[in-house]
């Protein structure tokens, strides 16, 4: 008989690595949240560096997809900011913000329904569906979807729309068995365009369809209190909290906590600001303990 046949002592190649354990326990992390939000819708507003690198685009399709595959209902809510500043100054058009809102007039509202839907949505849905999920892309024209009144600022915004009116039914249709794509944009009832901020918009599809959370990607690592120090994150936050500060908060932060609020007060389980710079900050954010981002919650 061979001598070492019977050795329980000798190493044996092949057997898993501390490397291998360690994503195992990632794994056994992430059970109790994936059976948490098995069938729960999450909104996903996506945007800023996530939607410029190009490995961060593929990495954001790949995580939502793995969403649906895992049983969420994901509905991704876009904008196009960077693409159309860009497209307007090719174009020698003045590029000017009031409180985090893009100020458009008629000719802006046509380039940003050029890039958005030309191009920002179509890369979304082929990537969405190359990775192996069938996504089908919308804007807030299509059945419908939104209803838009002019902006509350609209003397010093110009054609910026505000959504008074979310289609669910269209939306909820779509999610049973495709990844919805929304590009946010709308027309009035005479059939006016209007610009919509996709932090907005985001949140009223969120709230329309009481949804489990909204996720807002942005470039920063959430709401800091100093913007320029990142370790002055809040990390766990009141809607409360942020109701209290909107009036001192001005930029693009501003939307951003404003449409968490709107969405947690109609219902959405919690909101949350994270970092979209970071490779796959979507499934770090939902199916980790610790979290990356700002997280809004019922007081």
């Amino acid at each position: 008989m061979n001598g070492t046949s019977g050795s329980s002592s000798a190493a044996r190649p092949g057997l898993p690595g501390e490397g291998i354990s360690a994503r195992v326990e990632t794994l056994l992390e992430a059970l109790p949240y994936i059976r948490e939000f098995h069938g729960r819708t999450v909104v996903i507003k996506y945007g800023g560096a996530a939607m410029r690198d190009e490995a961060l685009r593929d990495g954001f399709a790949t995580d939502v997809v793995l969403l649906k595959y895992i049983g969420l209902r994901p509905v991704i809510v876009h904008g196009g900011g960077p693409e159309i500043t860009s497209y307007m100054e090719r174009l020698g058009m003045d590029v000017r913000f009031v409180e985090g809102v893009r100020v458009s007039d008629a000719e802006t509202v046509e380039i940003a329904k050029m890039v958005l839907l030309g191009k920002v949505n179509s890369d979304i849905v082929t990537r969405l569906n190359r990775h192996g999920q069938p996504a089908v892309g919308l804007s807030g024209e299509d059945g419908a979807l939104f209803g838009i009144e002019p902006h509350a600022n609209a003397d010093e915004v110009g054609f910026v729309g505000e959504i008074a009116r979310v289609d669910v039914d269209v939306l909820n249709h779509i999610a049973e068995d495709y990844i919805p794509v929304v590009a946010s944009g709308g027309v009035d009832r005479e059939g006016n365009s209007y610009n919509v901020n996709a932090d907005t918009a985001a949140g009223k599809v969120a709230a329309a369809l009481s949804a489990h959370k909204a996720l807002f990607l942005t470039d920063v690592a959430g709401w800091l209190d100093d913007p320029d120090d990142e370790s002055s994150l809040n990390s766990q936050v009141s809607v409360e909290q942020v109701e209290a500060a909107l009036g001192g908060i001005g930029g693009g932060m501003r939307p951003k906590l404003g449409a968490c609020v709107e969405a947690i007060r109609h219902g959405v389980g919690s909101a949350h600001i994270i970092d979209g710079r970071r490779p796959h900050s979507l499934l770090l954010e939902l199916f980790t303990d610790a979290g990356i981002g700002t997280k809004v919650v019922p007081e």
